[in-house]
């Protein structure tokens, strides 16, 4: 089968925000995501280059998380390349292929750093995959700026490694807290995948915070990922009656799940978190999935005007709005960016001190600030699966 991107490329982003980049050719991947036929030491950024990091899921189950990762990061440095790049050298990035697995992402890390020799890494979406790469990234001192791993350890791996997005905890409140309040649920019943740190996290918050709101968690069933057959879950939780199921998993497992709850007869809403955020969704789950709730990092139906004309710039450059994954991944970006121009040096205590002085930061996905714990402080949207699509329900704040 062809694959949509390189796997391993330098990036040329000294264009405008708006230019659409035709892709290189596909090449295969080779263990550790570097591209096949390409030198087993690539040379380093020229000394009028400052050379970024990036790992993502480019090919496998999550690999519209990667895609739009991809892209979110290089309309970043391509604004900045336009406006001077950084202490008067341009930025560019170099990509690995983490294919959803951590042991691909660690590997690629590790190249990243031994062999490339960046100043940063941005990256990776899954939290899972993110603690395996920020442990060689700490033991290096080279910073890492995850986009949307929410689990609470991905952080915990050391002081170099930070996120833009909220974490598990406020993630699994939100919706324990949206269940009991908004949707009025006395009970609910949890299917997770036990292969999932962030899976599991996410769904622990959640049994945790809507009991102690007054509410019942009537089952907990579990998957594990590479599953296709999810009915003799469903049948069991369909037994229990429970008002809705939380599903905290990805959307490549939801959408199915979805189809298949119906058929059982399980017709009770679904409710999630940001893993579902991907059109493709939508198509794995079609209707079945209507009158479903999840938490997310942003809504393109905000009418901030900042949002919307980074929305069209997107849309421009990659023929798509956004998800999640690509306005985080941008925030990453510009943070780092940012950090670089403040930061005395380059060096890695340089920039992560810098990159720890974050406040109050106006991303896409809202304000950032950057915690002791190098976790973001910034709000939360639920939205409902409706005529296909997500609408926005509320924002809940920090």
């Amino acid at each position: 089968m062809r694959r949509p991107l390189m796997l391993l490329a330098t990036l040329a982003l000294a264009a405008v925000a708006c230019e659409k980049k035709s892709a290189p050719a596909p090449t295969e991947p080779q263990p550790g995501g570097q591209a096949a036929g390409a030198p087993s030491t690539p040379t380093p950024a020229d000394a009028n280059t400052i050379l970024l990091g990036e790992v993502g899921s480019l090919t496998g189950p999550e690999a519209t998380f990667g895609i739009s990762a991809r892209n979110g990061i290089e309309l970043a440095l391509n604004e900045a390349n336009a406006a001077g790049g950084v202490k008067g050298k341009k930025l560019a990035v170099r990509v690995y292929d983490s294919q959803g697995r951590p042991e691909e992402g660690a590997q690629a890390v590790t190249r990243l750093i031994t062999q490339d020799k960046v100043v940063l890494i941005l990256g990776e979406a899954a939290s899972s995959v993110s603690m395996a790469m920020a442990e060689k990234a700490q033991v290096a001192k080279v910073p890492m700026i995850t986009p949307t791993s929410t689990s609470p350890e991905v952080t915990k791996k050391g002081d170099y490694i930070f996120r833009v997005c909220f974490i598990d905890p406020f993630q699994g409140l939100v919706m324990a807290k949206f269940a009991k309040e908004h949707l009025k649920l006395s009970s609910v019943a949890v299917l997770r995948d036990n292969k999932s740190a962030f899976s599991m996290g996410l769904a622990d918050v959640f049994n945790q915070k809507f009991t102690e709101f007054g509410g019942k968690i009537v089952g907990d069933e579990s998957y594990s990922k590479g599953d296709t057959d999810f009915r003799a879950q469903l049948t069991a939780i369909k037994q229990l009656k429970p008002e809705a199921v939380f599903v905290p998993g990805y959307y490549t497992d939801v959408g199915i799940i979805a189809r298949q709850a119906r058929e059982v007869g399980l017709r009770v809403p679904l409710l999630g978190g940001d893993g579902w955020d991907s059109d493709k969704l939508y198509e794995l789950g079609g209707s079945a999935l209507e009158g479903s709730y999840f938490a997310n990092h942003y809504s393109p139906d905000n009418p901030d005007p900042v949002l919307q004309q980074f929305l069209a710039k997107y849309k421009q450059a990659y023929g798509s709005v956004p998800d999640s994954v690509g306005v985080l991944a941008y925030d990453a970006a510009r943070v780092a960016i940012e950090a670089m121009k403040r930061a005395p040096d380059l060096s890695g205590p340089a920039l992560r001190d810098a990159i720890a002085a974050t406040k109050d930061f106006p991303g896409i996905s809202g304000r950032i600030t950057i915690d002791a714990n190098r976790d973001a402080v910034k709000e939360a949207v639920v939205l409902k699966v409706s005529g296909g699509k997500a609408e926005f329900v509320t924002t809940v704040k920090p």
